[in-house]
């Protein structure tokens, strides 16, 4: 099923699934809110550009009543997230309606997801198999002196590299880079995700490549560093540091870890961040093959 095409699904006399339109993504988002998983502030514009049909809604006499996104990247691979049913109405099987046409239209894609740990076993009946944990850090930021705005922030030199402003580096050159790390193309959502004026985005040069980059931007709750891609442990640390001197004194920040990462690990612990949530990486096929090494922060939960 191309973008284009759209999913209208009459389940029952009361009961319809259809493609979101983009303003109907904002439901999602303050269910999601609602759930306690902390969505960005600004995350529905740069979610809806990653796919325009990946989302679905399912209404009860036509009120919103149930979400998923089933967000395809190339032809072979999708990711599924903001499979929420609202509250007051679980257990009805409208939640499974609209997981079933989710996987209907990712029909022949591997599929992914970070589901929470509780629903782990029913992912494993609907075919799904563990990759990985993820791992949820929060920690908070001191009230040591920070530059005065991000975008107007001078270059701060690491030992071999030299962290700099996303937007000095090619789009061509973020989108190779964030390809060889994530593995698919997601050029329309990675265009919005580093660009917004309300996202904060910072790369590491070495030897006049790049080698890391890394985004924070504001949530319901603090700010998300997601991702945080890196060549190696040492970068990541650079990047980490630079995005974190962004956040106000006091206020929280999180970073969403590969389980199997321990230098991810090492460094979220390194600077007292404390384990929050945590999150089973799953998929309907063979896990990619994914440089972990490289992931010491996901880009979301919610796709991927």
């Amino acid at each position: 099923m191309t973008v284009s095409q759209k999913i209208t699904s009459e389940t029952g006399p009361n009961f319809t699934i259809r493609t979101m339109r983009r303003d109907e993504l904002a439901i999602s988002v303050e269910w999601a809110a609602a759930e306690g998983w902390n969505p960005g502030l600004h995350d529905a514009s740069c979610f809806y550009a990653a796919d325009e049909g990946g989302f679905l809604i399912g209404l009860l006499d036509g009120e919103p009543m149930a979400s998923i996104s089933v967000v395809k990247y190339e032809s072979a691979f999708a990711f599924l997230g903001f499979y929420i049913v609202r509250s007051g109405f679980r257990g009805r099987g409208y939640g499974r309606k609209i997981w079933q046409a989710g996987l209907e239209r990712l029909k022949g894609c591997n599929v992914g997801l970070d589901g929470v740990v509780e629903q782990q076993g029913n992912y494993l009946k609907s075919g799904f198999k563990l990759a990985h944990r993820n791992i949820r850090y929060e920690g908070v930021a001191n009230s040591e002196k920070r530059p005065v705005s991000m975008k107007g922030a001078s270059m701060k030199e690491t030992d071999d590299g030299e962290i700099v402003d996303l937007a000095s580096v090619s789009v061509k050159e973020i989108t190779a880079y964030d390809k060889a790390v994530f593995l698919y193309e997601r050029s329309p959502f990675l265009r919005c995700w580093i660009s917004s004026p309300h996202h904060y985005a910072l790369g590491v040069m070495h030897q006049g490549a790049l080698a890391g980059y890394g985004v924070l931007r504001p949530c319901q709750k603090g700010y998300k560093i997601g991702p945080l891609f890196a060549d190696s442990a040492q970068f990541a640390e650079a990047l980490f540091l630079a995005l974190t001197a962004y956040v106000e004194p006091e206020n929280s920040f999180y970073l969403d870890v590969p389980s199997v990462n321990k230098a991810a690990v090492t460094l979220a612990e390194k600077y007292e961040m404390k384990s929050v949530f945590e999150t089973a990486r799953m998929y309907t096929q063979k896990a990619p093959d994914l440089p972990l090494n490289r992931i010491f922060g996901i880009t979301t939960f919610e796709l991927g």
